[in-house]
């Protein structure tokens, strides 16, 4: 198992690093813009119309590509005042409650994803903006994300059964 969440580890930093790639690339299109709108390089090129939109676009894939990783190296967001002030072992039982119900979250948010997804992908959607795109790319992405954190919340899970019944070590407040 512990080579399993190492892979699985190796996976989501390759992800995160994908998220590293899309940001870069959306860096290097905004200053494209900005530089065709401001300096005229190109006849007739006054910027790039479309650098808003699939901006906005590789925002949300940065998103979907980080979350899991994020979620691996304790780095979500975490308010943990009150666990610190709980007795150990009822702590470690609301990580227990935490955990359970952002498994049941990750399940619905990939369930209802997918459904949307292939309802989407089914009706031939579109999206009509600048660009005209099916809708369904921009959906499926978020129920694959969802099942990446649904495994993490497992192993999340696990780490928490063997450890020390307490709360998490891992992300904890700078107080």
């Amino acid at each position: 198992m512990e080579r399993l969440s190492a892979l699985y580890g190796r996976l989501l930093a390759a992800l995160a690093y994908g998220a590293c790639a899309v940001l870069f690339v959306m860096m290097l299109m905004i200053c494209a813009d900005v530089l065709l709108r401001n300096v005229p390089l190109v006849t007739g090129l006054p910027g790039l119309a479309w650098s808003n939109e699939i901006s906005e676009n590789m925002l949300y894939f940065i998103t979907m590509l980080s979350a899991p990783w994020l979620m691996r190296k304790g780095q979500h967001i975490r308010v943990d005042i009150v666990l610190r002030v709980l007795p150990r072992h009822v702590a470690w039982y609301c990580e227990w409650a935490v955990d359970t119900l952002a498994l049941s979250c990750c399940a619905a948010m990939m369930v209802y994803g997918t459904q949307a997804t292939l309802a989407s992908h089914a009706s031939d959607s579109l999206t009509i903006k600048t660009l005209v795109t099916p809708e369904w790319w921009m959906l499926a992405p978020l129920p694959a994300a969802f099942a990446l954190l649904a495994i993490e919340v497992l192993f999340r899970m696990r780490r928490l059964y063997l450890g020390e019944r307490a709360p998490r070590d891992d992300a904890v407040s700078a107080g």
